[in-house]
């Protein structure tokens, strides 16, 4: 008669999903985890390593040098990264103008209900 004494076994898989990940002594996951939750923040979330301007001179170099030695392809590639650069340039150009223009006209308004209050005191106090 067999006994299937299985049970007792150690099994070939872990019990849990998390196999990858080390666990520190409070059970909180240490590295991976980047989802929703988490604690995770870029140090600087606004900056880049370089600006924009520099690498779209950056990749126009590499393009004009990848042509040069006759890559074709690898020009096209560098010059693709430096159109995106360009493009982040002209949007950051035009929230900043656009940024201004609404403070310009925040002010402009702030400015004319001054004036408003001034001249409803006026009347009243005459």
């Amino acid at each position: 008669m067999n006994n299937f004494k299985n049970n007792n076994r150690r099994s070939r898989f872990k019990p849990n999903g998390d196999r990858n990940f080390r666990r520190n002594g409070n059970g909180n996951k240490t590295n991976g985890d980047f989802g929703n939750g988490s604690a995770f923040k870029r140090r600087h979330p606004g900056k880049n390593n370089q600006n924009a301007a520099k690498l779209v001179e950056k990749y126009n170099d590499l393009a004009r040098e990848a042509l040069s030695n006759g890559d074709k392809i690898l020009s096209e590639n560098y010059l693709q990264h430096s159109e995106h650069f360009s493009r982040i340039l002209i949007s950051q150009e035009n929230s900043r103008t656009h940024s201004v223009n609404v403070t310009d006209a925040h002010a402009s308004n702030q400015i004319k209900l001054e004036n408003e209050n001034k001249d409803t005191e006026e009347t009243t106090s005459k």
